[in-house]
């Protein structure tokens, strides 16, 4: 069982300036997202972090949910809490696969996301995992938004150069024969 495999925990990671955290959780399985957020919570005070949380009905819901919340806040990150456990029919696969593509996405897009949206084949599998006590996948979805935030504050000065460097006070400027302004 996975509970007895040992696997590494990196150290909590530090900020100099205050972090801000939306948890975003689904309480479908009510039970099952009150250990997940415990865990969340735990994790995020205990790096002095800040946070709100959020409820959406469904796993489906929450990348949406982050996806509003990146374009109308001001959140360095987001932690994902949620549960689908496998049903008789391929609605689970639709749930799990959507889900944790459009969070993947997101990151991959520059969003720090921790996702502990849980996808388990039954009722045992989801308790076991939620248990902030145990495996704790909400403490682990918190503690990943963090080192992906603490990752984006170390390069996000640095730039590679790549692109169009828009007009500005230290552009030299100069015209055309016909008086258009050009760089």
């Amino acid at each position: 069982m996975a509970a007895s495999i040992a696997h590494t925990t990196l150290a909590r990671p530090s900020f100099d300036e205050p972090v801000k955290v939306l948890i975003v959780v689904s309480p479908y399985y009510s039970d099952i997202a009150a250990g997940l957020l415990r865990g969340a919570k735990t994790e995020l005070e205990a790096a002095g972090v800040k946070w709100e949380v959020v409820e959406m009905p469904g796993a489906l819901e929450i990348p949406t949910a982050i996806g509003i919340s990146d374009r109308k806040s001001n959140f360095d990150g987001y932690v994902a809490l949620g549960c689908v456990i496998r049903g008789e029919t391929t609605h689970y696969e639709t749930v799990c696969n959507d889900s944790s593509s459009a969070l993947q996405l997101m990151g991959l897009q520059g969003l720090c996301i921790g996702n502990g949206i849980l996808t388990v084949e039954n009722r045992k599998q989801a308790e076991v995992r939620a248990d902030a006590d145990g495996q704790n996948k909400g403490g682990g979805a918190a503690a990943a938004a963090l080192h992906l935030i603490a990752l984006a504050r170390k390069w996000g000065g640095q730039s590679k150069g790549i692109g169009f460097k828009p007009f500005g006070h230290d552009t030299l400027m100069a015209g055309d024969e016909s008086g258009n302004t050009i760089a």
